[in-house]
């Protein structure tokens, strides 16, 4: 191995996997919990001192060299071996202070975290809460998330799951868009109204299919795939779209569309991984979010 190689310190090849992974220093950034400037000095530094050129720049962020390409199964393995070091680390944690990262999706953390996390300040003030809102997996095996709470089974090899329940959904819009638009009285009448979907993700198509209506994403008026700017275009009067009943039905600026419709629902899973389940802040946190989740999840899909 060359002699560059043999000394780098650890924490910088963790810091090459983030970014190499995230595509961009800013997504490392964020998946790391540290700043842009940091991440970025420290490709520079890990560059200069194995003497390799990993990454170019590209409009859109970083992409691999072929010396970063020949060098990162190799990193992703000693990544892993840091992890599980850590992860054994924390296993062996027994108080209730400390550190506790959460990820969510962001409507989940928008909507219905933030009240329970104040329990748990409240209830456990000298544990320290970490809340990442995020739509993409969050990677339990390498701690960037201690607990997730998801809209899918977690496949990772090592993670704990269990669901804990269904949101319903439903189909909204705003009372304004309804008064100038008119209110849809069967499942037919809401293809020719303006709908609004993703643009990336299949979620809303798969789900209107399945209700049979055969649409695709160029029927939709307004897309969007970041789901609190969707549910703002909702509200603003955009047109007919679908979210949680657990708080669609709370704003006073929406009405319900047919509420008769079966639309699937979504299921919530709790997931951590195995390493970190039992420890007493972990459980805790396990317990207070399925207690503070229950009352808007239903026991069943219907």
């Amino acid at each position: 191995m060359d002699s560059h190689l043999e000394h780098l310190d650890w924490s910088l090849l963790q810091v090459f996997v983030a970014v190499a992974d995230g595509g961009s220093l800013s997504e490392a950034a964020r998946r790391l919990g540290q700043s842009q400037p940091t991440i970025g000095r420290q490709v520079r530094r890990l560059e200069e001192e194995s003497g390799l050129d990993l990454f170019q720049r590209q409009p859109r962020g970083l992409a691999l060299t072929e010396q970063g390409q020949a060098i990162l199964p190799a990193a992703r393995r000693m990544a892993a071996a840091v992890g599980e070091i850590a992860l054994a680390a924390a296993g062996e944690d027994r108080g209730l202070g400390g550190t506790l990262r959460l990820t969510a999706s962001e409507m989940v953390a928008f909507h219905h975290l933030p009240p329970i996390l104040s329990r748990m300040r409240r209830d456990v003030p000298e544990m320290q809460i970490v809340l990442i809102p995020s739509d993409r997996s969050e990677n339990l095996l390498f701690r960037e998330a201690d607990l997730a709470v998801r809209m899918y089974r977690s496949e990772q090899l090592d993670v704990v799951t269990r669901r804990i329940g269904w949101l319903s959904i439903g189909a909204f819009a705003a009372k304004d868009y309804l008064d100038r638009k008119g209110r849809p009285t069967s499942i037919a009448d809401v293809a020719g109204h303006d709908l609004i979907g993703y643009d990336r993700s299949d979620l809303i198509l798969r789900g209107m299919r399945q209700m049979g209506l055969s649409i695709g994403r160029e029927d939709f008026a307004t897309r969007c795939d970041d789901q609190v700017t969707y549910w703002q275009l909702v509200r603003a009067g955009c047109g007919i779209g679908f979210g949680q009943v657990a708080f669609g039905s709370q704003d006073p600026a929406l009405e319900r569309i047919l509420p008769e419709l079966r639309i699937p629902a979504l299921p919530v899973w709790l997931a951590a991984h195995e390493a970190v389940r039992k420890t007493p802040r972990v459980a805790l946190a396990w317990r207070m979010l399925e207690e503070g989740l229950a009352p808007i999840l239903s026991q069943s899909e219907a």
